[in-house]
């Protein structure tokens, strides 16, 4: 699989100065850990779940969770256990490549229980998403991670979502924070990404952001952010792949930031039904929400809906520019540090204080490609709508 691998292969030569590269469940856990780009959420209670599944595939879906958890009814758990065992038979048996497959558990014991009930088909299954996770609730999920992977001799990784009470509030954030980064260090091997429950940190002083306001916007959640990117996202070898909150809209009636999408720098000089085929699908505020991901250390996105996705890809192919200053601070001649002028001539470079930055972009490149000089959002959005 690849990013914009649904994109025809002349239409993607068009677009990128250096291709997406290919990946597989097998590969490296680094690799993966930036690769999942926009993860889809789907309840397991889906009857249709293989069907929907390839579906995604083709749309250019790389990852997904099939949730037993919030996103069903306590008495539903046990039918969507036996559904996920149906349709991950109906899968293998299709012989297709769905996307990277986890399924958030409630409980540590769904793990070994759901990996046994799977049978051969576990072999499309990628690992498990961890719900309210801290040091006490989150060892016994890892620990019953570690007895799944053993008994079935497959590799299976963990995705522990931050949400708990524990470390929204302040008085017991450190130590709460403390205690993850303690346990997933410990179990690194098995951890791919953390993921945030921003919708859980609302819910506990009973917020909800609106659709014309990003979770930065809601000063007690980006303070939470702002913490564990503090403690769990360090570009010094010690951090872990941090993705970014949920979006819960997808369509809405008012609209407050109208003209702030029009003057958007993404559509600047674009013709004027692009704009407003834009304004229409709702994308604006997740636009400014996945940009300021990245700029505060996110990197992927849980999704909700299929409509998120194309935009989450498209603003995570690393630009000419940001390619062009990457290769030019870790050229090895560079290794003694310094400061030149970027080959835009428009920005200083910083060699030493810039290096992480530089290294984390080529990560994202290998994976989600590097556009050409010409290739801007809205063709990068367009192809991925269209592919």
């Amino acid at each position: 699989m690849r990013h914009f691998g649904h994109v025809p292969p002349a239409a993607r030569k068009d677009l990128f100065h250096r291709e997406p590269a290919e990946f597989s469940p097998a590969s490296p856990a680094r690799l993966l850990s930036v690769a999942l780009g926009a993860t889809l959420y789907s309840p397991a209670t889906r009857p249709t779940l293989a069907d929907d599944v390839l579906k995604q595939a083709r749309r250019g879906v790389v990852s997904m969770v099939l949730c037993l958890e919030d996103s069903i009814d306590d008495a539903e758990v046990a039918g969507a256990e036996a559904n996920l065992v149906r349709q991950f038979a109906d899968l293998d048996a299709r012989g297709a490549e769905p996307p990277l497959l986890f399924i958030r558990v409630r409980e540590p014991a769904q793990i070994p229980d759901l990996v046994e009930r799977l049978g051969d088909s576990a072999r499309l299954l990628s690992g498990f998403v961890l719900p309210k996770f801290t040091e006490e609730r989150g060892v016994p999920f890892l620990e019953a991670l570690a007895v799944a992977e053993a008994a079935s001799g497959r590799r299976l990784f963990a995705m522990p979502v931050l949400e708990s009470p524990e470390l929204l509030h302040l008085e017991s954030r450190c130590e709460t924070l403390t205690g993850i980064a303690r346990t997933v260090d410990k179990y690194r091997e098995r951890v791919l990404a953390l993921r945030l429950g921003v919708t859980d940190f609302c819910s506990a002083y009973g917020l909800r952001r609106s659709p014309d306001m990003t979770a930065y916007d809601v000063q007690i959640v980006a303070g939470v952010i702002a913490d564990v990117v503090n403690v769990l996202g360090r570009a010094d070898g010690t951090g872990f792949t941090i993705t970014g909150p949920v979006w819960e809209y997808f369509r809405l009636q008012e609209r407050m930031f109208k003209p702030q999408l029009r003057r958007s720098p993404f559509l600047e000089g674009r013709a004027e039904d692009l704009r407003d085929a834009l304004i229409e699908h709702d994308i604006d505020g997740l636009l400014r929400e996945i940009e300021l991901d990245r700029a505060n250390g996110l990197l992927g996105k849980t999704c909700i809906h299929p409509s998120h996705v194309v935009p989450v890809h498209a603003l995570s192919v690393v630009s000419h520019e940001e390619y062009s200053d990457a290769q030019d601070i870790l050229r090895p001649e560079r290794g003694g540090g310094g400061v030149l002028r970027s080959a835009y001539t428009n920005k200083m470079n910083e060699v030493k204080p810039h290096r992480a930055w530089a290294e984390r972009t080529l990560q994202r490149a290998e994976v989600f490609g590097v556009a050409r000089e010409d290739t801007g959002f809205v063709e990068l959005l367009t192809a991925g709508l269209s592919g």
